[in-house]
């Protein structure tokens, strides 16, 4: 009995097999789940790829490609928090000036007549930037990011230029 059970495990054991999608999400799983909070070195990380017949040159390569997705990442942040300043301070301006305006007309004409319809035309204008400050996918999103992201590469070369331009003549 235990002969025919070791050999049932043992059949099992020696007819699994993953592909590599599966390998990444078992050990993406175990790395997860392991209680251990502290970070590992490169030369740490370059073991790791060598118990596991990576080649120093895939690993390179797949470093390279992890930074520059999360330059790409940092940069949509930024322009998440762009994009949420600039509705925080349209949402002041438009608080400041209702609340002078309808105390206006309200002490001008008695009741609310024409304040309320700067009111509800320029809260359906902010509401409509509100969805879009909030929306992180689709063409409208992708295409205002990349506005951004060359105006922002754009002053940030102009910013070099006249820094390098005062150190040579400081």
């Amino acid at each position: 009995m235990l002969q025919a059970l070791t050999m049932t495990v043992s059949a099992t054991q020696i007819t699994r097999s993953y592909n590599q999608d599966d390998i990444q999400q078992i050990l993406a799983s175990a790395i997860a789940r392991q209680a251990n909070d502290a970070e590992f070195t490169h030369e740490q990380l370059v073991e790791i790829a060598a118990e596991l017949d990576i080649s120093l040159e895939c690993l390179q390569a797949a470093e390279q490609e992890w930074l520059a997705q999360q330059g790409e990442l940092q940069k949509r942040q930024d322009f998440n928090i762009y994009r949420r300043g600039k509705l925080q301070k349209s949402l002041g301006k438009y608080a400041i000036v209702n609340t002078f305006l309808i105390p206006l007309n309200l002490v001008s004409a008695g009741e609310l007549s024409w304040s309320l319809y700067i009111l509800l035309f320029w809260g359906l204008g902010l509401g409509l930037n509100a969805w879009n400050a909030y929306q992180s996918d689709g063409e409208d999103y992708e295409r205002a990011f990349q506005q951004w992201y060359r105006k922002h590469q754009m002053k940030q070369s102009i910013n070099t230029f006249f820094n390098k331009f005062l150190k040579a003549y400081n």
